[in-house]
């Protein structure tokens, strides 16, 4: 009969264990986490940058200064990731300087976009944002689409919010950085 010892075994385990996770750790973090943050980190208005690589996603953690375009940024984002993003969706979470009172202003206007967005009627957007510039003093709002996202920027006094918004989104759900 074939007696094993246990403490090879075990070794051996917890061996290969580290270098299989060791690996796929350190894959992630030269292959993937680091070209996207020299790539982002150099883009005009990008304050700070940190990747989270999912199996299906890639969520870019970035905080912005207040003279990011974000269409552009979210194309230069998608172009100079390509290699590292692969086949995932890329999903942007911005932080920015924001306000409650431009909080509150978005808030109001959420029905009025959450309509447009659900009944896919995009050119009412920009009317409702040019509302809210004539109801707001020194409120300074654009809106911008492409093929994927509606980006909208929200400026009032020193105070900045940024909003990214799938144009094909989940069922159901909350926009991510609404």
């Amino acid at each position: 009969m074939l007696k094993l010892k246990l403490l090879p075994v075990f070794t051996t385990m917890i061996v290969t264990a580290a270098l299989l996770f060791g690996g796929w750790y350190l894959y992630e973090h030269t292959a993937v986490e680091r070209p996207l943050v020299k790539a982002i980190g150099s883009l005009p208005g990008v304050e700070s940058v940190k990747p989270v690589v999912g199996t299906d996603t890639v969520t870019v953690n970035l905080t912005l200064g207040s003279d990011a375009d974000l269409r552009s940024l979210y194309e230069e984002i998608a172009e100079k990731g390509k290699n590292a993003i692969g086949g995932r969706k890329l999903n942007l979470d911005i932080t920015s300087e924001s306000s409650a009172k431009l909080d509150q202003i978005w808030s109001g206007e959420l029905f009025t976009i959450a309509e447009a967005m659900e009944s896919r009627r995009y050119s009412e957007i920009p009317a409702a944002m040019e509302k809210l510039e004539r109801t707001h003093k020194g409120l300074v709002v654009t809106s911008d689409m492409d093929d994927k996202n509606v980006y909208i920027t929200m400026k009032l006094d020193s105070a900045v919010k940024y909003i990214v918004l799938p144009r094909i989104g989940d069922k159901i759900g909350v926009w991510p950085g609404a």
